[in-house]
């Protein structure tokens, strides 16, 4: 089973790109970037040449002993024992974060040899080009890759539902049938959130105990990943972050606070295991921005944030938050003060590329999610996790900018009450139709 990711349209776009330059897949561990490029080298080129540095470490040397572009392909031909041809053969250099090498690589191909069609991926690529020394800036182009959106997942489980989303104007509210059986799917896809090989293990069986199984070892397999790749020095403190995040995620003020890690903690002791969590994927930083003016990153404090995970199924587990907590509907997200809510709704945001989600407070008077750059426009987000939809926070927030859009979502049918937009949490995917 594979459920067909919307980045596949990127990466064809890529290859039609005259001007194409080597590719950078980044994506955190097991958001499905090798079966991603896999089935993209089966259905759009002759064949696929596909080379794994973790499998197959003694690739390295290749890379070490030459930077000629057109002798590396030779060999790896030979290695392959299939011609690797221009243009017409993708190849994959798949967890390449083990060799930088092959990483600098990339700047010689798109110098030497551009006619050939290299695609890098690896689950810790960001933390990779945080170590190296030299990056081949301006020498190629990247696709980031998150976890399955729920649209993505109701285009594969229920295509005529998906279909009629696509043409929906969103002007209007949703049928009450087509709501409920929209967000009956969504009930199945948040149970074990969007990590591709959880999801459809799910889809296809329906045994939620062996995927409960499998969401506990794949955070075991991110633990283990903490001690093989982060400084000897962070291992410890990563591991007491990554087990706080419930705990942070569960507060009525959700700003990171060290002290909920270890108590006596300071931020110069975390700040280098938080920033590894980070550029690795498995957390997204939110930081506090009360000056909602164009660009927003001018003024972001950089000392204030929130954290978010990458998959709200892994929260959950993370949490031991029971699953019969999202079989119901009307209970979605009712559970942890509504903080998965806000989790999905980051992920979605970001997955849309939203670039760098905010959060804005008014002097302790009130505090809203999210605020995003759309162009030149900022819109403010309010995320509520069930059909009480009262808000003080987006009153005020209203009331000083008068925004020319605000959104809030909800598990109310869609509503629009002057500048205001209501939207089905579940539609958070369709967020850039909407504004």
């Amino acid at each position: 089973m594979f459920i067909k990711r919307f980045a596949e349209k990127e990466l064809i776009s890529w290859k039609a790109d005259p001007y194409r330059k080597p590719l950078i897949l980044n994506g955190a561990r097991q958001v499905g970037k090798t079966s991603l490029l896999k089935h993209f080298g089966q259905n759009h080129f002759k064949n696929t040449a596909y080379f794994n540095f973790e499998q197959e470490p003694q690739l390295a040397e290749l890379f070490e002993k030459t930077k000629d572009a057109n002798r590396i392909f030779e060999q790896l031909s030979i290695i392959t024992g299939k011609e690797i041809q221009k243009r017409e053969t993708l190849i994959v250099l798949d967890e390449i974060q083990e060799c930088i090498p092959a990483l600098s690589f990339l700047k010689y191909v798109q110098e030497q040899a551009n006619e050939f069609v290299v695609v890098a991926a690896g689950s810790l690529l960001g933390v990779s080009m945080g170590k190296m020394s030299t990056f081949p800036v301006g020498k190629v182009d990247f696709i980031s890759l998150y976890p399955i959106q729920f649209a993505e997942f109701l285009a594969f489980y229920k295509p005529k539902l998906f279909s009629f989303i696509e043409a929906f104007d969103f002007k209007e509210k949703l049928p009450e049938l087509l709501f409920s059986q929209i967000q009956e799917v969504f009930v199945l896809y948040s149970q074990f959130g969007g990590m591709p090989e959880i999801l459809e293990f799910y889809s296809s069986t329906l045994d939620a105990e062996k995927a409960e199984h499998m969401l506990r070892n794949l955070l075991a397999t991110y633990a283990m990943d903490f001690s093989k790749h982060a400084d000897t020095k962070d291992i410890p403190r990563i591991h007491l972050i990554w087990e706080s995040l419930p705990s942070q995620l569960a507060k009525e003020n959700k700003k990171f606070l060290y002290q909920y890690v270890k108590e006596g903690a300071r931020a110069r002791e975390f700040e280098d295991a938080l920033n590894w969590l980070n550029r690795s994927g498995l957390v997204h930083k939110v930081y506090l921005n009360k000056s909602p003016r164009l660009p927003l990153s001018a003024y972001d404090e950089l000392s204030t944030f929130k954290i978010y995970g990458l998959d709200i199924g892994l929260i959950r587990s993370l949490a031991r938050l029971p699953r019969r907590s999202f079989l119901e509907p009307h209970q979605l997200f009712m559970e942890f003060k509504g903080s998965l809510a806000e989790n999905y709704v980051l992920q979605s945001l970001v997955a849309q590329g939203f670039d760098s989600p905010r959060y804005w407070t008014s002097n302790g008077k009130a505090e809203l999610d999210f605020i995003i750059q759309n162009g030149e426009k900022i819109i403010p987000i309010e995320v509520k996790s069930g059909i009480n939809v009262r808000s003080r926070s987006l009153s005020e927030y209203q009331k000083i900018y008068e925004p020319e859009k605000a959104i809030r979502f909800s598990l109310q049918n869609i509503q629009h009450q002057e500048n205001l937009v209501n939207i089905p949490i579940f539609l958070a995917d369709w967020l850039k139709r909407v504004i």
